[in-house]
């Protein structure tokens, strides 16, 4: 059996080019003037809990959505990299970028590749703006990380497809346009599970949508479970090639599971704790225990960097961002074990901001970080599976 050597499975390790400099300081200028105003305090999870239309637009404005977009679908034309230098500073921050982050990382890239001319113009302008947001439909009730097992299905109707199923997890579907729904447009096959999937683009206030809420511990809400019932999808809204579901969601998910949200979640409690044991005298083992998470948390911006430059010349390294997503976990949970044992302070969910609200938010919010992007489990056996260990 020919097992795939570890440099193989992560990219080379790439450096951010010069003009990364200016750009970040550009963006570090705009957060603290939005901080100084008041606009908004830094949260937990902000990528998924910070929803925030004004601010996406804001963004939008700046030129700092839709980076990667040709300019004649509305976008910018610059490159992964300087996306990443964006989304980097927005994350750090703590910033509201809920509404729209799954339209900007990873809709607006699979419409570019796959999508027709008609969707392009359709939808790529309106997320480069930062007024169009998205959701995705993949996950299910009986389904969950195994994609392969979804039974929402499309049948063949005059004109387009009539769908129907449930789809959960589905962060933002309340406040979205429109989600990317896999389906099945074929029987099941036993011989090969993947084939039969196709993906199609669902607007949400189509007759037969129902959003009904899944409710955080926090009480707040961007999670929901979709009902389809009977929903028509137009042939235009087919997105990519019948039957080709499954290698286009696969492709999505190097988008999905590398980028910097996948270490930096827990980001702003682990500043704030800092800041809390600064001039503290800690022992020994605290000490490394700290030391020890700052320095997993820049291996883990080299590997999510890494990933960032294979995107830009083109590759799609799903098995390289299983490895990000899977440590990034891991990581964001370790942050909140610290934050727990090196401060007393105990987590106050009345408390508006500050560190104990950023405690808080991160002990209610980390039953979810395991769940999206595909489950530790799962990213596990594909990594074993792509070094031809299973």
């Amino acid at each position: 059996m020919m097992v795939m050597s570890l440099p193989l499975l992560v990219p080379v390790s790439v450096d951010l080019p010069e003009r990364a400099d200016s750009l970040r300081a550009e963006v570090r200028a705009f957060l603290a003037q939005e901080r100084a105003a008041g606009a908004w305090y830094p949260g937990v999870d902000s990528w998924l809990s910070g929803w925030d239309e004004r601010f996406s637009k804001e963004l939008g404005r700046r030129g700092w959505l839709g980076m990667t977009i040709p300019e004649e679908w509305g976008g910018h034309g610059r490159g992964a990299l300087d996306r990443y230098v964006v989304t980097e500073e927005l994350l750090a921050a703590g910033a509201p970028v809920a509404a729209h982050w799954i339209a900007d990382r990873q809709i607006a890239p699979s419409l570019m590749r796959f999508g027709t001319e008609e969707q392009r113009q359709r939808f790529l302008p309106g997320i480069a703006a930062g007024e169009v947001y998205f959701g995705i439909g993949m996950s299910e009730p009986d389904a969950g990380s195994d994609l392969a097992s979804v039974r929402t299905r499309a049948g063949r109707v005059e004109g387009g497809w009539e769908l129907s199923g449930r789809k959960v997890w589905t962060s933002g579907a309340h406040r979205a346009r429109a989600f990317f729904a896999l389906v099945r447009t074929s029987p099941h096959d036993d011989a090969d599970r993947h084939a039969g999937l196709s993906q199609l683009i669902v607007e949400l206030d189509s007759p037969g949508v129902e959003i009904r809420p899944v409710p955080l511990l926090t009480g707040a809400r961007h999670f929901n479970e979709v009902v389809l019932d009977r929903v028509f999808v137009p042939d235009s809204m087919v997105l990519g090639e019948l039957g080709q579901g499954w290698h286009q969601v696969t492709s999505e998910l190097a988008f999905e599971r590398s980028g910097p949200e996948r270490y930096l979640s827990t980001y702003p409690l682990l500043t704030a704790l800092i800041g809390e044991v600064s001039g503290s005298e800690l022992d020994a083992g605290l000490r490394r225990d700290l030391g020890g998470l700052v320095s997993r948390l820049w291996t883990l911006r080299r590997m999510s960097l890494a990933v960032a430059g294979a995107l830009e010349s083109g590759q799609a390294p799903e098995l390289a961002a299983a490895v990000v997503k899977d440590l990034g976990t891991r990581f964001e949970n370790e942050v909140i074990d610290a934050a727990r044992l090196l401060v007393s302070v105990p987590p106050d969910p009345g408390a508006e901001h500050g560190y104990a609200r950023l405690l808080a938010d991160a002990v209610l919010h980390a039953p979810g970080f395991t769940l999206r992007g595909g489950t530790s489990e799962i990213l596990r056996g594909i990594v074993a599976r792509g070094l031809g260990l299973r």
